[in-house]
């Protein structure tokens, strides 16, 4: 991987973390939903780009597909149980 492609991908990982260390702070001191939306969707389109950036053909290998698991993992820890009802996604991991 080029030097220029990692520090492009931790700093949108670096981005991401601010982002959700933001929307625990907004979580906790008040009760303004729509913040915590606005900073969830600003971290949803980060995950997707680092997303991109890890599946694109000068990146793409195993190990940027374990990495894209634990991006999830990290980032969206309770996404099974608060995912939303779709039925085509359900569709899909019950075919995995």
């Amino acid at each position: 991987m080029r030097k220029e492609d990692l520090h492009k991908l931790m700093g949108l990982i670096e981005e991401a973390k601010k982002i959700d260390d933001i929307i625990t702070l907004h979580k906790t001191m008040d009760n303004s939903s729509f913040m915590v939306s606005q900073y969830e969707a600003k971290k949803t389109k980060l995950i997707s780009d680092l997303i991109d950036e890890l599946v694109s053909p000068a990146i793409q290998s195993p190990q940027s597909f374990s990495l894209i698991k634990q991006i999830i993992i990290k980032f969206y820890p309770h996404a099974e149980t608060t995912m939303r009802s779709d039925e085509g996604i359900k569709q899909l991991a019950a075919c995995i």
